[in-house]
């Protein structure tokens, strides 16, 4: 095998990994807290995107483009744990994943009808390179999704181990009623857990939208399923291990589209990464 291949691959899965990454952290962050499969996490992450979108378009400016991803799908987020999540906190699981899924598929109509079924460019970056390491050159998409990603996990490390708002969430994740007894107001560190979810979310689908070039309605539809199979591999509420699962999955599958492609396509290795876990380690490869 050519190393300048290699060296391409691994650091397009990286990349691409770095996204999964943050997508799936938003959903494992909702889920120790809720113990609810947050599947509409993938419309806000295409809402995000499109908040982007609208900024980069107005103004010319990644940044703004950015913070706009961020804020549309943080406000996004609390109001649907505020209108949604919130009235059904005492019912059965079932119920609010199934309204999710009906939320999620909304989002995906709404955003065709206010944009249209097409896609929409997002030439924030050129895809030249401009690092080297050795043969491999490192496109400016490549840097900013990969500096971007480690940046934001750093942040949402200090803010869990290291401030008042990550001990309570830790309390409301081990025992929800001990935690309100104790004086926590579970609904503000929940929507607070919700705006910080939905603003990587959204942050992803604008780093998606530099990555590819393009955006689209449908664009949160892989997304959805491949979160929920890269929080079961880290293990249903380990945010690290969904960290590291979604890494692990953006460089298998760039390799397996090089090497495998004709023989069994990438995008079901997340679907068959998740029958096996559940088969064999249903706690998750970093599950406890």
């Amino acid at each position: 095998m050519n190393v300048t291949i290699l060296g391409y691959l691994a650091l397009d899965g990286l990349a691409v990994g770095s996204i999964y990454a943050l997508t799936a952290l938003g959903l494992s962050l909702v889920y120790g807290l809720l113990r609810v499969l947050h599947v509409a996490h993938a419309g806000i992450y295409a809402a995000g995107a499109f908040f982007g979108w609208m900024a980069f378009s107005a103004t010319g400016s990644l940044t703004l483009a950015l913070i706009a991803g961020a804020v549309g799908a943080a406000i996004l987020g609390v109001f649907l744990d505020w209108w949604f999540y919130r009235p059904l906190a005492d019912k059965p699981p079932l119920i609010p994943l199934i309204g999710s899924i009906g939320l999620f598929l909304c989002a995906g109509d709404g955003l065709r009808i206010l944009f249209g079924p097409y896609q929409h460019a997002l030439p924030a970056m050129p895809s030249m390179p401009v690092l080297h390491i050795g043969a491999v050159g490192i496109t400016a998409p490549q840097v900013l999704v990969i500096a971007c990603t480690a940046v934001l996990l750093a942040v949402v490390y200090w803010v869990t181990a290291h401030t008042r708002l990550g001990l309570a969430w830790r309390c409301i994740a081990q025992d929800r009623e001990v935690a309100s007894a104790m004086g926590i107001n579970t609904p503000v560190h929940t929507a607070a857990a919700f705006a910080l979810a939905s603003a990587l979310a959204g942050i992803a689908g604008v780093l998606v939208g530099v990555y590819y070039n393009q955006i689209d309605p449908t664009m949160g539809d892989v997304p959805a399923y491949k979160a929920l199979a890269i929080v079961v591999l880290g293990g249903l509420g380990n945010v690290w291990g969904t960290v590291l699962a979604g890494l692990l999955l953006g460089i298998i599958e760039a390799f397996a589209s090089a090497y495998a492609g004709n023989i069994f396509p990438p995008q079901g290795i997340a679907f068959l990464a998740l029958i096996l876990v559940l088969l064999f380690r249903p706690q998750g490869l970093f599950g406890r």
